[in-house]
């Protein structure tokens, strides 16, 4: 793929820089071409400067050193320039291959490489241009980088029409999904946003029926199911993100900064905090709410409902990815059907009972907290696009029982008592004790379902970070079988799963 386009100043060259520098991620190769005093200098100091997140780091040419590192957030940059170099074998002497290994890589004079360079780059050639700062410049991607490069042309475009093409864009920590985020900081008028980078997840491979897991879970598949729950969350009094800006095709939405505060303090649970948040889903909870939204005048979302097989199939990450990772064997045929036929038994009552808008990421990571804001409105929501149609007590027990943060059993009790007197003043009718099998019930099969979803973040995707949250799910789960009524379900974890229940591990 190739992008020809006119830079009219070095503002504009530095831009170009910044933009570019957003795509990159460590074991990338960007090379640049032209001749003396087009620019690529230039180019290569603002592109490191962004990686850096360091508008003012002093990046010399290495025309003299020839390499040059940098320690960035997103892993180490190297900017090398080869023009000295006489014979390939020097590169040998500098340790190149080691250097670069890891590292984002910018080379001015890639062609003193003697080796092939790799499929998968990014060659940018300036050439100089009518006005003394003007240059052309001539963007090729190679292999994978095409894609890459596609999506980087759409978010130029959708930041232009928003009026944010000059921001300064900061990467931003993703979570255990394929999502990215930046941060953009707009200095005209302080409006900064947020660029969230989701296009279409591709289907992964069948496992029932032909149908993909996602497919099954009801996982999201692009961006339409945030637009909408957005708006809906939004016209209900709700503080989720506005939507400044959006390609739907694309998977781009530029969306409201709600902040970077949470409703942890040094790692810790306020507890006012908490309060706000069970508030909100009751308030949520109490109301009429449609199974399908606008995404835009022509295009609807309809919520899809937590069914049962989409439970059960989560529950199952437990013996497929946890059971592994604690070293045991497959299980026999038959205490596998159990575990399904105890888990459809607990199941289909609570299934059976009024259902709301099941948010799903409702914890600590996804909310914001904004004490400038009234009320329910101080708690931001940023993350429900894999929202279903489920019981309420999903949400409550996310939020109480978070995978990520310890939350005192003492407060966790003040918690649910403090939305159950909600629940029951907007509405007499309400069924605490009811509530209360529910949220055993649907707390388990979280944990459940988390031990083996970080199991495979480990084993699968390389991301062993989340293995240091399982004793805290292995607590959840132990709190949640307590209830008499998973007492079956109880024997089958201590049968199947006795290290879940040994002393080393069932601390409160």
């Amino acid at each position: 793929m190739n992008w020809h386009l006119d830079v009219a100043s070095v503002a504009e060259t530095e831009q170009l820089a910044r933009d570019i520098a957003a795509m990159l991620r460590p074991g990338d190769l960007v090379t640049l071409g032209g001749g003396l005093g087009v620019g690529k200098t230039t180019f290569a100091r603002a592109l490191v400067r962004a990686l850096c997140e360091d508008a003012a780091l002093e990046v010399p040419s290495p025309t003299y050193t020839l390499i040059q590192t940098y320690d960035a957030p997103r892993g180490p940059v190297v900017h090398a320039d080869l023009y000295r170099i006489g014979h390939p074998d020097e590169l040998d002497s500098l340790g190149w291959n080691e250097t670069s290994e890891t590292a984002i890589v910018l080379v001015e004079w890639a062609d003193r490489i003697a080796s092939p360079l790799p499929a998968d780059r990014l060659d940018v050639t300036f050439a100089l241009s009518d006005a003394p700062e003007a240059r052309a410049v001539t963007i090729t991607a190679h292999g994978a980088f095409a894609a890459r490069l596609g999506q980087t042309m759409a978010i130029q475009r959708l930041l232009s029409g928003a009026g944010y093409a000059s921001a300064e864009r900061r990467h931003l920590q993703g979570d255990a999904s394929t999502r990215a985020y930046e941060r953009l900081f707009r200095p005209s008028d302080g409006r900064n946003a947020i660029l969230m980078i989701a296009p279409r997840r591709p289907d992964g491979p069948p496992v029932r029926g032909g149908r993909p897991y996602s497919q099954i879970a009801k996982l999201a598949e692009d961006v339409k199911p945030f637009v909408a729950l957005a708006h809906g969350l939004r016209a209900r009094g709700f503080s989720a993100p506005e939507i400044y800006a959006a390609d739907l095709d694309a998977g781009l939405l530029l969306i409201e900064d709600l902040g970077g505060e949470g409703v942890l303090v040094e790692g810790e649970p306020v507890e006012q905090r908490y309060m706000e948040a069970v508030a909100v889903l009751a308030d949520l909870h109490r109301m009429a709410l449609p199974p399908t939204l606008p995404v835009t005048d022509s295009l609807v979302h309809a919520i899809p409902r937590y069914d049962l097989e989409a439970l059960l199939m989560e529950t199952e990450l437990l013996l497929d990815w946890y059971l592994p990772h604690r070293g045991q064997t497959a299980l026999p045929v038959t205490q596998r059907v159990a575990f399904t036929d105890i888990w459809a038994r607990l199941l289909e009552p609570v299934l059976a009972a009024p259902i709301t808008w099941t948010l799903r990421d409702y914890h600590s990571p996804n909310l914001i907290w904004m004490e400038n804001r009234q009320e329910n409105q101080r708690v931001g929501i940023i993350d429900f696009q894999d929202c279903v149609l489920g019981p309420p007590a999903y949400d409550v027990v996310s939020l109480t029982q978070d995978a990520r943060v310890d939350v005192p059993a003492d407060m966790e009790l003040r918690l649910l008592s403090h939305y159950v007197r909600l629940r029951r003043a907007a509405d007499p009718a309400f069924d605490p004790a009811a509530f209360a099998l529910s949220y055993a019930v649907m707390g388990a099969q979280r944990a459940t379902k988390i031990l083996g979803i970080f199991a495979r973040l480990d084993k699968r995707d390389g991301k062993p970070q989340y293995l240091r949250h399982l004793p805290r799910i292995e607590r959840n789960v132990r709190r949640c079988l307590a209830h008499p009524a998973l007492s079956e379900l109880k024997h089958w974890y201590e049968t199947a799963i006795p290290a879940l229940f040994d002393d080393a591990g069932a601390a409160p």
